[in-house]
């Protein structure tokens, strides 16, 4: 089965970028709809973009206009870049896949694939 893995994550002053990727093992990348959440300290975790493999996609509205998800089928990579950061975007940022039937697709508990998070920090 697929692997997910993030990077990307680090500490940014407010008003920059970041761009995290998500690396993918196997061939059954574009099989999945795949998303970003992220989750700051006390709170859930929370939705921020999510991509389908017709390549539609959906930013929440606190991301959108500085987000962007996109996929890199042919580097089996995910990718989330970042700009103009605002502080409230601290948090744990996490790559996830659904490879089985779900209820929905906007919460964490639609998807049952996660890498391990990257750490996102932005200063102001």
């Amino acid at each position: 089965q697929v692997q997910l893995v993030e990077s990307g994550g680090g500490l940014v002053q407010a008003g920059g970028s970041l761009k995290l990727s998500c690396s993918t093992s196997g061939r059954t990348f574009s099989n999945y709809r795949m998303g970003w959440f992220r989750q700051a300290p006390g709170k859930e975790r929370e939705l921020a973009a999510i991509r389908w493999n017709n390549g539609n996609t959906y930013h929440v509205d606190s991301v959108k206009g500085r987000f962007t998800i996109s996929r890199d089928n042919a580097k089996n990579t995910l990718y989330l870049q970042m700009n103009n950061l605002k502080p409230e975007d601290t948090a744990v940022y996490y790559c996830a896949a659904n490879t089985r039937p779900s209820a929905g697709w906007s919460t964490s508990r639609d998807y049952d694939l996660w890498g391990q998070g990257t750490q996102v920090t932005v200063s102001s």
